[in-house]
């Protein structure tokens, strides 16, 4: 079996990267979610539930609204749920790559650049958006960029990058024409 060539979708909060994944879909790329493996892990993981459930007790476990709300006001306890999880999520995303028959595999990592995983892919691609448009989308979310790598950094590091600030017809169209470029090489 040919590898496929690897693709990493990543960008800012609110910028159409699952749009842009399920456009990938459409355009016959295998596609998957770090955020999917993720949930995952929360609701089937037993080592990841006894793990969370030892921190901040059972009603924390599987509720990831309660551990976002633990998460996001505490840095500590961030960072540690972040070291729980991506070894784990990094582990799922690799053992889906060595299922992929596709020529052409592209899983969505929002935090791609902030945990050092870009050199597994062969190419990158960064959804954006201005921010009042990420924020008219999302509603605040200052409270979690401020750990990130700006937008503009993001830009300079892809492969291909879209301002998002379209119509989902132009976001289509931009696949497209990633996936053509990929398919063509």
């Amino acid at each position: 079996m040919q590898r496929p060539v690897t693709v990493a979708l990543t960008g800012g909060i609110a910028a159409g990267k699952s749009e842009a994944l399920a456009a990938f879909a459409r355009h016959g790329a295998a596609t998957a979610s770090s955020d999917e493996f993720v949930h995952t892990l929360l609701s089937e993981d037993e080592d990841v539930r006894e793990a969370i459930r030892a921190r901040w007790g059972a009603d924390a476990v599987g509720d990831r609204q309660r551990i976002g709300e633990i998460v996001f006001q505490d840095p500590p306890e961030l960072e540690w749920l972040e070291q729980l999880l991506h070894p784990r999520t990094r582990a799922l995303g690799d053992a889906w790559l060595e299922t992929v028959s596709n020529p052409l595999a592209v899983i969505e990592i929002p935090l791609l650049f902030e945990t050092g995983s870009e050199a597994r892919f062969e190419k990158v691609v960064v959804i954006t958006a201005p921010r009042e448009l990420r924020e008219k989308r999302r509603g605040s979310f200052a409270d979690r960029e401020a750990r990130l790598i700006p937008e503009g950094e993001k830009l300079k590091r892809a492969d291909f990058s879209y301002v998002n600030d379209g119509s989902l017809a132009d976001l289509d169209a931009f696949v497209a024409g990633v996936v053509e470029n990929l398919s063509s090489s």
